[in-house]
């Protein structure tokens, strides 16, 4: 369900989709909490996700939260149009930092 790379001070985590929702979240939960312990520089690419609910976004906050306690920064990239409207409905965008390419989010880290 998910791909690491680990890129020194960075981990990125592809999401392989196609779904992260309330079948899904708890199993994503599971595979990503200790992979994000001390780390400040977080990647998430959603481009292979095509559909996201409320058990995503919340799982996706959670994360959010413990990168955030340790001081460090979390990026999504590849939102696919669904997820995006997802994301505008609930006002996330204006929560999560969201860029277009991984390389867009690798370069925004400060």
């Amino acid at each position: 369900m998910i791909h690491f790379e680990d890129l020194g001070p960075t981990l990125v985590l592809e999401v392989a989709g196609p779904t992260l929702d309330a079948h899904t979240s708890k199993e994503f939960r599971r595979d990503i909490e200790n992979k994000l312990k001390d780390r400040k520089q977080v990647v998430i690419d959603m481009s292979q996700l095509s559909f996201m609910d409320s058990s995503g976004l919340g799982v996706l906050l959670s994360c959010l939260r413990q990168v955030g306690a340790a001081g460090g920064q979390l990026k999504l990239v590849g939102l696919t149009a669904h997820v995006r409207a997802v994301f505008q409905l609930v006002r996330m965008h204006r929560v999560f930092d969201i860029h277009n390419s991984r390389e867009e989010a690798l370069r925004s880290f400060a």
